[in-house]
Protein backbone atom coordinates (compact mmCIF):
# COMPACT_ATOMS: atom_id res chain seq x y z
CA UNK A 1 0.00 0.00 0.00
CA UNK A 2 1.17 3.56 -0.70
CA UNK A 3 0.62 4.96 2.84
CA UNK A 4 2.61 2.56 5.05
CA UNK A 5 4.47 5.29 6.94
CA UNK A 6 1.59 7.73 7.52
CA UNK A 7 0.69 8.65 11.06
CA UNK A 8 -2.86 9.68 11.87
CA UNK A 9 -4.42 11.61 14.79
CA UNK A 10 -2.98 10.36 18.14
CA UNK A 11 -0.10 8.57 16.39
CA UNK A 12 1.50 11.98 15.73
CA UNK A 13 3.97 12.40 18.61
CA UNK A 14 5.53 15.84 17.99
CA UNK A 15 4.85 19.03 19.93
CA UNK A 16 3.96 21.21 16.95
CA UNK A 17 3.18 20.74 13.26
CA UNK A 18 2.90 22.85 10.11
CA UNK A 19 -0.83 22.63 9.41
CA UNK A 20 -2.77 22.62 6.15
CA UNK A 21 -6.54 22.78 6.66
CA UNK A 22 -9.26 20.88 4.79
CA UNK A 23 -9.47 23.62 2.11
CA UNK A 24 -5.73 23.35 1.43
CA UNK A 25 -4.81 26.65 3.11
CA UNK A 26 -1.61 26.99 5.15
CA UNK A 27 -2.34 27.66 8.84
CA UNK A 28 1.32 27.92 9.83
CA UNK A 29 2.97 26.19 12.79
CA UNK A 30 0.37 25.05 15.31
CA UNK A 31 0.61 22.93 18.49
CA UNK A 32 -0.37 19.32 17.70
CA UNK A 33 -3.14 19.28 20.33
CA UNK A 34 -4.77 22.34 18.75
CA UNK A 35 -4.45 20.83 15.24
CA UNK A 36 -6.15 17.63 16.48
CA UNK A 37 -8.94 19.69 18.02
CA UNK A 38 -9.50 21.55 14.71
CA UNK A 39 -9.65 18.24 12.83
CA UNK A 40 -12.20 16.79 15.29
CA UNK A 41 -14.40 19.91 15.01
CA UNK A 42 -14.63 19.29 11.24
CA UNK A 43 -15.15 15.54 11.84
CA UNK A 44 -11.95 14.80 9.88
CA UNK A 45 -8.53 13.31 10.63
CA UNK A 46 -5.13 14.88 11.15
CA UNK A 47 -2.73 13.11 8.76
CA UNK A 48 1.04 13.54 8.68
CA UNK A 49 1.90 14.00 4.99
CA UNK A 50 5.57 15.04 5.26
CA UNK A 51 7.07 13.44 8.39
CA UNK A 52 10.68 14.38 7.54
CA UNK A 53 10.04 18.14 7.36
CA UNK A 54 10.89 20.30 10.35
CA UNK A 55 8.29 20.63 11.85
CA UNK A 56 6.32 17.76 10.20
CA UNK A 57 3.58 18.83 7.76
CA UNK A 58 0.07 17.66 8.67
CA UNK A 59 -3.14 17.97 6.74
CA UNK A 60 -6.75 17.90 7.90
CA UNK A 61 -8.63 15.46 5.68
CA UNK A 62 -10.85 12.37 5.58
CA UNK A 63 -8.28 9.59 6.03
CA UNK A 64 -10.51 6.82 4.65
CA UNK A 65 -11.17 8.80 1.48
CA UNK A 66 -7.48 9.71 1.19
CA UNK A 67 -6.43 6.03 1.46
CA UNK A 68 -9.02 5.06 -1.15
CA UNK A 69 -7.68 7.71 -3.56
CA UNK A 70 -4.09 6.52 -3.05
CA UNK A 71 -5.06 2.87 -3.69
CA UNK A 72 -6.98 3.94 -6.79
CA UNK A 73 -3.91 5.79 -8.12
CA UNK A 74 -1.80 2.70 -7.45
CA UNK A 75 -4.28 0.44 -9.30
CA UNK A 76 -4.43 2.82 -12.27
CA UNK A 77 -0.64 3.00 -12.52
CA UNK A 78 -0.48 -0.83 -12.53
CA UNK A 79 -3.04 -0.98 -15.36
CA UNK A 80 -0.72 0.92 -17.69
CA UNK A 81 2.25 -1.37 -17.06
CA UNK A 82 3.08 -4.02 -19.65
CA UNK A 83 4.40 -7.19 -18.04
CA UNK A 84 7.04 -8.84 -20.20
CA UNK A 85 6.96 -12.61 -20.17
CA UNK A 86 9.78 -14.90 -21.19
CA UNK A 87 8.49 -17.73 -23.35
CA UNK A 88 10.66 -20.74 -24.11
CA UNK A 89 10.74 -22.86 -27.25
CA UNK A 90 12.69 -26.13 -27.02
CA UNK A 91 13.96 -28.31 -29.83
CA UNK A 92 16.62 -30.90 -30.61
CA UNK A 93 19.47 -30.80 -33.15
CA UNK A 94 17.83 -33.52 -35.27
CA UNK A 95 14.60 -31.55 -35.81
CA UNK A 96 12.82 -31.77 -39.18
CA UNK A 97 12.28 -28.74 -41.46
CA UNK A 98 8.50 -28.81 -40.97
CA UNK A 99 8.94 -28.71 -37.21
CA UNK A 100 11.37 -25.79 -37.43
CA UNK A 101 8.80 -23.96 -39.56
CA UNK A 102 6.07 -24.69 -37.00
CA UNK A 103 8.16 -23.55 -34.02
CA UNK A 104 9.34 -20.45 -35.91
CA UNK A 105 5.70 -19.49 -36.44
CA UNK A 106 5.13 -19.75 -32.67
CA UNK A 107 8.20 -17.61 -31.99
CA UNK A 108 6.84 -14.94 -34.37
CA UNK A 109 3.51 -14.98 -32.51
CA UNK A 110 5.21 -14.63 -29.11
CA UNK A 111 7.31 -11.72 -30.37
CA UNK A 112 4.23 -10.07 -31.91
CA UNK A 113 2.50 -10.26 -28.50
CA UNK A 114 5.47 -8.37 -27.02
CA UNK A 115 7.05 -11.30 -25.16
CA UNK A 116 10.71 -12.27 -25.04
CA UNK A 117 11.53 -15.72 -26.38
CA UNK A 118 14.28 -18.09 -25.25
CA UNK A 119 15.04 -20.58 -28.03
CA UNK A 120 16.75 -23.68 -26.65
CA UNK A 121 18.29 -26.73 -28.35
CA UNK A 122 18.68 -29.73 -26.05
CA UNK A 123 21.53 -32.18 -26.67
CA UNK A 124 21.24 -35.79 -25.53
CA UNK A 125 24.04 -38.33 -25.25
CA UNK A 126 26.36 -38.33 -28.26
CA UNK A 127 24.66 -35.26 -29.72
CA UNK A 128 26.89 -33.17 -27.42
CA UNK A 129 29.79 -33.93 -29.77
CA UNK A 130 27.94 -32.07 -32.56
CA UNK A 131 26.99 -28.71 -31.05
CA UNK A 132 27.51 -27.19 -34.52
CA UNK A 133 24.25 -28.90 -35.58
CA UNK A 134 22.42 -27.09 -32.78
CA UNK A 135 23.87 -23.78 -33.93
CA UNK A 136 22.66 -24.55 -37.48
CA UNK A 137 19.13 -25.15 -36.11
CA UNK A 138 19.18 -21.78 -34.28
CA UNK A 139 20.40 -20.01 -37.42
CA UNK A 140 17.60 -21.62 -39.47
CA UNK A 141 15.08 -20.29 -36.93
CA UNK A 142 16.58 -16.79 -37.23
CA UNK A 143 16.33 -16.96 -41.03
CA UNK A 144 12.64 -17.86 -40.83
CA UNK A 145 11.68 -15.03 -38.43
CA UNK A 146 13.92 -12.46 -40.21
CA UNK A 147 13.86 -8.91 -38.89
CA UNK A 148 11.08 -9.27 -36.30
CA UNK A 149 13.43 -9.51 -33.33
CA UNK A 150 16.34 -8.01 -31.44
CA UNK A 151 19.03 -10.50 -30.39
CA UNK A 152 19.29 -10.08 -26.63
CA UNK A 153 21.64 -13.02 -25.95
CA UNK A 154 23.76 -14.67 -28.61
CA UNK A 155 23.60 -18.50 -28.94
CA UNK A 156 25.70 -20.04 -26.16
CA UNK A 157 26.13 -23.44 -24.50
CA UNK A 158 24.78 -23.88 -20.96
CA UNK A 159 25.48 -27.47 -19.93
CA UNK A 160 23.48 -29.75 -22.26
CA UNK A 161 21.56 -26.81 -23.74
CA UNK A 162 22.40 -24.19 -26.36
CA UNK A 163 20.14 -21.18 -26.12
CA UNK A 164 19.62 -17.65 -27.35
CA UNK A 165 17.22 -14.96 -26.20
CA UNK A 166 15.19 -12.81 -28.58
CA UNK A 167 13.20 -9.68 -27.74
CA UNK A 168 10.52 -8.02 -29.90
CA UNK A 169 11.57 -5.02 -31.98
CA UNK A 170 10.54 -1.74 -30.40
CA UNK A 171 7.38 -0.33 -31.98
CA UNK A 172 7.66 3.21 -33.28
Amino acid sequence: MADKGLRVNEQIRVREVRLIDSEGEQKGIVPTIEALKMARENELDLVEVAPNANPPVCKILDYGKYRFEMEKKLRDSKKNQKVLKLKEIRMQPKIADGDIEFKSKHIKEFLAEGNKVKVTVRFRGRELAHTDLGLDVLNQVLERIEGEYVMEKQPAMEGRFMSMTLAPKAKK
